[in-house]
């Protein structure tokens, strides 16, 4: 019988991914799929730019990641940006509390939950596999990543994950 191949791992190695910090994270939608809502014009005359309009899908993942906050003492919820096929967002680990979840187990119950409250849609699956993380280091990378988060819409022609 033949081996199945491997799954790559994409984590930092020997990280300790419950240690406390900033993570900003990226989950795209499986096959890319736009579920989430679309790009549209603003309705703004003095400052005409692309918003992102969520649908029903794209408002549960929204209402999924505040949720974050309330279930974990040490972990919230920082800068969020929903896009039609994927999500940015900052989760925050913080010292103290009982224990501190690592990062992959607060994404999985995120991607679980989330997926769950989109039963009712007959939507099985939202999620690829996988997400991306990258450790926030210092505040100017921080801030950067909020800039590009508050900027995706206005761009969204021309992201990666962009699928017509």
């Amino acid at each position: 019988m033949d081996k199945l191949p491997q799954r790559k791992n994409i984590r930092l190695k020997n990280y300790d991914y419950s240690q406390a910090g900033y993570y900003f994270i990226t989950i795209c939608t499986k096959g890319r799929q736009n579920l989430f809502g679309e790009i549209v014009e603003a309705d703004d005359p003095v400052c005409p730019k692309q918003v992102m309009k969520a649908n029903k899908i794209g408002k549960i993942v929204c209402a999924c990641w505040n949720k974050i906050n309330d279930i974990y003492d040490n972990v919230r919820t920082d800068s969020f940006c929903l896009m039609p096929n994927h999500i940015h967002g900052i989760v925050v680990i913080s010292e103290g509390g009982q224990s501190r979840p690592p990062l992959p187990k607060i994404i999985q119950g995120y991607k679980s939950v989330s997926t769950r409250m989109c039963f009712k849609y007959n939507i099985k699956t939202i999620w690829q596999r996988n997400y991306h993380d990258r450790i926030i280091r210092n505040q100017q990378e921080y801030l950067k990543i909020y800039e590009y988060m508050e900027n995706n819409p206005l761009k969204w022609a021309e992201d990666k994950y962009y699928i017509k």
